[in-house]
């Protein structure tokens, strides 16, 4: 039996893992701030400013803007070689 040969076959390039080290810094700080704000909720009374007021910031922040932004940041590369037609 004959080969079938692929005359338009391009192997694939091998890529890199989209996440940086700035991903996993902001990643990483998030994470503090979660914990932060757990050992916030649970210190002291429940009506204290740390559980009522600190806590609930700190998640809020964490959970919602840093972890997002740790998976969602990309660094666009700008090629200087690449030509316009």
């Amino acid at each position: 039996m004959a080969q079938k040969k692929y005359k338009n076959y391009k192997p694939t390039k091998v890529t890199s893992l989209p996440f940086t080290s700035i991903n996993y810094y902001l990643f990483f700080l998030g994470i503090v701030f979660l914990i932060a704000g757990y050992i916030c909720l649970s210190r002291g009374p429940w009506n204290s400013f740390w559980s009522l007021t600190l806590a609930p910031i700190l998640l809020v922040i964490g959970y919602c803007v840093i972890i997002p932004l740790a998976i969602l940041f990309h660094i666009k590369n700008s090629d200087k070689n690449v030509k316009k037609k």
